[in-house]
């Protein structure tokens, strides 16, 4: 890495660009609006702009787009966005008018409607139903959540199913981090902004509340708190018939938690587990998925291993668990769901997924074996009502393939395709190849390369986009390139998307071997498959771009700061930039686990050589940067881009900057402002490595 991976220190008290971390204040807002005109001005007002933000709305908004749905009994829920209604509508309809081309639906809120009448901008941010407590009675209410501009805060409204209005005097809670969940038609856990004292360091919520309806919120009786220094604490009932449960989660950091069961006396009862496993109870089963290596009743089992053990014996004692699934090299768990009599476990397998489905038996016999009839591609499993039945929907895709969705059910091969997505561009001629890179310390990287139609030797070097995130445990797989397709890789561009460590891709170990003092190697992993690149002729330098957003815009500020000379351009999003202060707003300091804790002698041991905006230095030749973030956004604070771009245009770099106004940490609140957002991004890319006269085509 670079010498600049050694820079100084430097004192936070003494940053010039400070003032442009007050989010709403007139004068960091008039900078805000003076860089967006001069972005748009080289950017957004020509002819080609628009007909690429025009096309990329038009597969925003596409009628025939698939409508993913949530089972409700007899009823199939779904949210839907188009030209009518940009900020949406709550819809359902039964499964054999899903089946038309033409659904009749039945629409219980639209948010624009809402927006007209309340004069606000509310961004659809779910819906929580309650269930019948019989069978053949209907499904009578609905907790959902609105946030204004997309922001992660959001309102709690009470909603009646039946009689299709909002409940009056229901259960409604004001603006904040946080939620409601359902305990029964009368009562529901209450995580919220509860006044002074109630919000963590990381400003979510400390205290749970038992909320009883008819009575005021701020009365309600306290039933848990997690620590000041905790991340937040949640609580849920179980509403699975005969297992009805109460739990409270409490996060203690980004990677460790306790799960805790609120006995029916009031008690709690906190399960024995490492703090860094992920544990579910389902029905009788409890499900932990340790971090690291766990001895327990004298086993080892390894971290990102699957365990089993009937819940009711392990609150008794029991600690004989039974291993559901051993990670091997290449496969990891990435994710599991059960159905009425199945739990199916995702894989990955170099980044590959494949489902695998266990039935419980007795003893170890879970009887492991391939979902019958799953088709090749990228598989999104979800059960249809995991209370009743083993049926599902599978969702496939891959970079070149559209979506399907098919209904099946474990162990019948036979089946349905019930919906398929028409293809956003030709893929014909195109191809996907998964390479691996070597990085610093000979770990083999993988990553995905996509590349246009007719490539050869004479139209090689290709304009090329590198795309990476590495962390959180967050893996990066395949899925559609809908826009990529249309924008870049149908004008002869090629997309590269790694698989660096700090994401999940291997499982934990992966994840793990980036945290904190190790985060350089996530940089070193993403430099070696642009690199890689190179050496193998796809690209140049100079026809290189990278993007990342979030923990991927500190990717990407790392890459401009250490390794400018591997690439031309990068788009920078909603990012993370000034790692001195990053825990001090907004819910930076839920990250300490994940990068360090820059007010402890982690800032001079490891945490200011990959701080982006204290390793900016004059004179270097840096790549040209669009940053993008939103005004709304309340999880990764604006002021980082702000500060970053302010910082480098003072330097004379090329720098691009666009802030919009709403959007939350997803940068946009609807799909007219993210088509926008995304043609920004594609004419910044097309100008830096198609050269102007093809960006103007």
């Amino acid at each position: 890495m670079e010498a600049a991976m050694n820079a100084p220190t430097s004192d936070q008290d003494h940053d010039p660009w400070r003032w442009l971390e007050e989010v709403d204040s007139p004068d960091a807002l008039a900078w805000v609006e003076a860089r967006n005109r001069e972005t748009f001005a080289l950017l957004g007002e020509d002819a080609g702009f628009e007909r690429l933000a025009r096309r990329l709305l038009e597969i925003e908004q596409r009628d025939s787009r698939i409508p993913y749905v949530v089972a409700r009994d007899q009823w199939f829920y779904n949210f839907w966005q188009d030209s009518e209604h940009p900020r949406g509508v709550w819809r359902r309809t039964q499964w054999p008018s899903y089946l038309s081309d033409t659904p009749d639906w039945e629409v219980l809120i639209d948010v624009d409607a809402l927006n007209r009448q309340e004069g606000e901008q509310w961004v659809w941010h779910g819906a929580r139903c309650l269930p019948p407590e019989r069978d053949g009675e209907p499904w009578r209410r609905a907790l959902v959540a609105l946030s204004r501009g997309g922001a992660d805060a959001d309102v709690t409204r009470e909603f009646d199913l039946v009689d299709k209005r909002w409940v009056e005097d229901g259960f409604n809670r004001d603006e904040s981090k946080g939620g409601l969940a359902w305990i029964d038609f009368d009562r529901v856990y209450a995580y919220t902004d509860f006044g002074p004292g109630s919000l963590t360091a990381s400003n979510y919520p400390r205290q749970v509340r038992l909320w009883q309806r008819g009575t005021a919120l701020a009365s309600a009786p306290v039933v848990f708190e997690a620590e000041h220094g905790d991340v937040m604490a949640v609580a849920w009932r179980d509403l699975t018939r005969g297992f009805e449960r109460d739990f409270v989660l409490q996060v203690t950091s980004f990677h460790s938690q306790r799960l805790i069961e609120r006995l029916p006396d009031g008690g709690e009862l906190v399960l024995e587990l490492p703090e860094d496993a992920h544990a579910s109870v389902h029905r009788e089963w409890l499900l932990v998925q340790p971090r690291e290596a766990w001895t327990v009743d004298g086993v080892t089992h390894p971290g990102g291993a699957l365990l089993a053990i009937d819940y009711l014996a392990f609150k008794q004692g029991a600690r004989a668990f039974v291993r559901l699934f051993t990670p091997s090299p290449g496969v990891a768990l990435e994710g599991f769901s059960w159905t009425r009599h199945h739990l199916v476990l995702e894989l990955l397998e170099h980044v590959r997924q494949r489902l695998v489905v266990l039935t419980p038996g007795q003893g170890d016999d879970w009887s492991p074996r391939a979902l019958a009839g799953a088709p090749q591609g990228v598989l999104g499993f979800g059960p249809l009502d995991d209370e009743k039945s083993d049926e599902y929907l599978l969702s496939v895709t891959d970079f070149l393939l559209p979506p399907t969705l098919a209904r099946g059910r474990i162990d019948d091969p036979e089946i349905e395709v019930v919906k398929r997505s028409v293809a956003e561009f030709d893929a014909a001629g195109m191809r996907v190849e998964q390479r691996f890179a070597v990085s610093l310390d000979g770990t083999r990287v993988p990553y995905f390369l996509v590349l246009p139609r007719d490539v050869s030797r004479e139209t090689k070097p290709l304009p090329t986009l590198l795309y990476g995130y590495g962390g959180f445990e967050i893996s990066l797989t395949p899925h559609y390139l809908a826009a990529a397709g249309v924008a870049w890789l149908s004008r002869g561009g090629a997309m590269v998307f790694a698989n660096i460590r700090g994401g999940g891709e291997y499982g934990p170990d992966w994840h793990r071997a980036a945290l904190k003092q190790h985060r350089h190697k996530a940089f070193e992993d993403f430099a070696a498959v642009a690199r890689a690149l190179v050496e193998e002729g796809v690209t140049v330098p100079s026809r290189l771009g990278i993007q990342g957003g979030s923990n991927g815009g500190l990717l990407v500020g790392n890459m401009l700061t250490h390794y400018p000379e591997l690439f031309d351009c990068a788009v920078c999003e909603v990012p993370l930039l000034d790692m001195q202060r990053y825990h001090r707003l907004l819910a930076g300091a839920s990250w300490i686990a994940e990068y360090g804790d820059p007010d402890s002698g982690d800032w001079d041991d490891f945490l200011h050589r990959f701080s982006p905006y204290h390793n900016l230095h004059q004179g270097t030749d840096y790549p040209a940067v669009l940053f993008t973030t939103s005004t709304r956004d309340d999880r990764v604070h604006p002021g980082h881009a702000r500060k970053m771009a302010a910082k480098m245009a003072a330097m004379g770099c090329e720098v691009h900057y666009y802030e919009n106004i709403e959007g939350g940490h997803g940068g946009a609140a609807d799909a007219p402002q993210r088509a926008r957002l995304k043609a920004l991004a594609w004419r910044f890319l097309e100008r830096r490595l198609m050269g102007d006269d093809r960006a103007r085509d």
